[in-house]
């Protein structure tokens, strides 16, 4: 990724590992919302949950760390991260259902 520190990146995560029913979602999202970032999380058929986000690579570092740690009762196992051109096409962090 090019454009400096500024420069918007996207990262889509798959957390797996206890992660549904442990309020991950919530906690993604507002963890997304105090850094400005946008995108969304969901519940996979699988157990895992899934991050769409995007913003400055050093804010979303700082988020994937967050992710890798999660909420009280989340046992997060492995973080699949795949970086990939922003489109800008969320203005929020929202939970998808």
């Amino acid at each position: 990724m090019s454009g400096g520190p500024a420069a918007v990146v996207r990262a889509r995560v798959w957390v797996r590992g206890r992660v549904q029913g442990v309020a991950y979602r919530a906690f993604t999202q507002d963890a997304a919302r105090r850094r400005r970032l946008t995108g969304g999380v969901r519940n996979l058929d699988d157990g895992r949950v899934e991050v769409e986000v995007e913003g400055t690579r050093s804010d979303v570092d700082t988020f994937l760390g967050i992710l890798r740690t999660g909420p009280p009762r989340a046992e997060v196992v492995d973080l699949e991260v795949q970086w990939e051109s922003p489109t800008r096409q969320h203005a929020d962090f929202v939970i998808w259902y």
